[in-house]
């Protein structure tokens, strides 16, 4: 949309391109972005720069007396000064203008129209207006045109870096996010998925505020009921994969809300992971990456433009991100029922955790808050192989409450809406990580249908000797014997060694946590 103005947001540039579909985008960043490609099958092909993943430990939340009590303090949300804020958005700012143009996309975090809120995302690169624009809710030309002024805005100057001389800075990357303003600042990384978990860092603070769960989640619905199933965990851990169900509604692969009507998805768009892809093993995926969508930091054949899903030599967290309605099953608008099943995802690097067990409510809250998992390689800066971790909520680094504020909207949630707990591994068997091997995602498909179908439901359960839980002994689609882990390792004093120092690590990760919780959820967790 030319000559549209961002004087208001002290963006002086003339030549301001507002919205631009998806044709003109590709035009832009063939004509003005270095190595810019567009695949064989239509996909636009861009590099994020130095940085292909997120840099967490540059993230700072401005500490503003009006949501100072309602921040989660620590390591994932960085208290930085109003100051130094504003000194980091004079300098986005002032990169911006030396511009010749600047992309704008107006769009919509979340498909509730009473929830829902309006974001300004302003850029530099084409690549990141494709991007955000497939990413978020895009509006329609009657809402465009009475958009009004944003509740967020977004000033992407990823290209240009931080001063490390200024307070708070420890390298030149710096996201920045002021609640009271409405604004986040990116500088020193160009790795696009910055914006995204940006809105969703945002609304991990809104939505609680009023009552609504919002959650790092893939969420599927039933054809018939609508009534819906969410498949909580983090990035590489098989969300957005399993989600991609012909047999069920997609409503989203990633950012999700629980409300007192059921749940809607945050995103207009999917962001999948790219290693290894191919028409057989995720073939509504590969189907999706076409005309209108961004792949990152892919490599491909300088001929024909074939995309080499296996070559990892730019980076393992290589990526794709299109339009829900590529996924042919999509439902929209992305909104469903309440869950009757609540999925914990784990990738369990370990080993000995069982590919599909049920959780009682107070080991669903024990595991909540834990957010046992493995960082998959390529995923963050600096992560090469997979890592255990624990991430509360299963989405730490996004969250912006203290973890126990969405545990209680949970517990109340599935409390209120008799939705059943699993804990589902997609991790390692029959041995950890470099013995063992990552669990077949035709046995975890098994496990979720299983689940989806009511099943398991009833299926036998026998309790674990070191966690607890209800590990399940007989699930369609799976052989028994894989389905306790013991029995695949063919050392079990190693396994039993192994499963006692796991549990240990619950003990001393949940140490952080058990002064907000009822004795009945510390006792729920692992025993050594």
């Amino acid at each position: 949309m030319a000559g549209f103005s961002l004087e208001q947001h002290g963006i002086h540039v003339n030549n301001v391109l507002r919205n631009l579909g998806s044709a003109r985008l590709y035009e832009e960043a063939i004509r003005r972005e270095a190595n810019t490609s567009i695949s064989d099958t239509g996909a636009l092909i861009a590099y994020s720069g130095a940085k292909t993943g997120r840099s967490p430990k540059d993230k700072r939340v401005v500490k503003n007396p009006d949501s100072e009590k309602n921040i989660w303090w620590g390591s994932v949300n960085v208290p930085l000064d109003q100051h130094s804020f504003e000194i980091n958005r004079e300098r986005a700012k002032d990169y911006l203008n030396t511009l010749d143009r600047v992309y704008c996309v107006d769009a919509f975090a979340g498909w509730d129209p009473e929830r829902r809120i309006k974001v300004r995302v302003i850029c530099a690169r084409p690549y990141h207006a494709l991007f955000i624009y497939t990413m978020l809710i895009r509006p329609t030309e009657e809402e465009l045109a009475s958009f009004g002024e944003p509740e967020y805005v977004i000033y992407n100057a990823g290209q240009f870096p931080a001063n490390r001389l200024t307070e708070g800075m420890t390298s030149e990357t710096s996201i920045d996010l002021c609640f009271e303003s409405g604004e986040m600042v990116i500088l020193g990384t160009e790795y696009a998925g910055e914006m995204k978990k940006g809105v969703f860092t945002i609304m991990n603070y809104l939505m609680p505020k009023r009552g609504v769960l919002s959650m790092h989640c893939s969420a599927t619905a039933d054809l018939k009921t609508a009534r819906s199933s969410v498949l909580f965990g983090l990035s590489g851990t098989g969300k957005t994969t399993l989600s991609a169900d012909p047999n069920r509604a997609l409503i989203g692969d990633d950012e999700h809300c629980w409300t007192d009507t059921g749940i809607f998805n945050i995103e207009g768009g999917c962001y999948a992971k790219a290693i290894d892809l191919t028409p057989e093993s995720e073939p509504e995926i590969f189907q999706a990456l076409r005309f209108g969508s961004v792949l990152e930091n892919v490599i491909f054949d300088d001929e024909d433009r074939h995309v080499d899903f296996s070559d990892t030599s730019v980076t393992q967290n290589t990526r794709g991100a299109y339009p829900i309605e590529y996924i042919r099953n999509a439902k929209i608008p992305c909104v469903a029922g309440h869950p009757t099943d609540v999925i914990f995802l784990t990738c369990d690097a370990f080993g000995v955790i069982p590919p599909v067990s049920r959780l009682s409510p107070e080991q669903a809250m024990y595991h909540f808050i834990s957010g046992y998992t493995a960082k998959v390689a390529g995923t963050e800066v600096g992560i090469t192989e997979p890592e255990a971790t624990f991430s509360p909520c299963f989405g730490g680094p996004f969250l912006a409450w203290h973890p126990g504020k969405y545990a209680e909207l949970l517990a109340e949630k599935m409390k209120q809406h008799n939705a059943n707990v699993w804990l589902v591994n997609t991790g390692w068997s029959g041995g950890a990580y470099g013995e063992g091997k990552r669990m077949k995602l035709a046995f975890t498909r098994a496990i979720v249908d299983a689940i989806h179908a009511g099943k398991l439901a009833d299926a036998p359960i026998t309790p674990d000797p070191v966690f607890g839980f209800g590990v399940v002994g007989d699930c369609p689609g799976v052989p028994r014997e894989i389905l306790s882990p013991r029995n695949t390792w063919a050392d079990k004093d190693a396994f039993d060694k192994t499963a006692r120092k796991l549990a240990g690590l619950f003990i001393d990760n949940f140490k952080t946590y058990e002064g907000g919780v009822s004795d009945a959820v510390k006792a729920a967790g692992p025993s050594r």
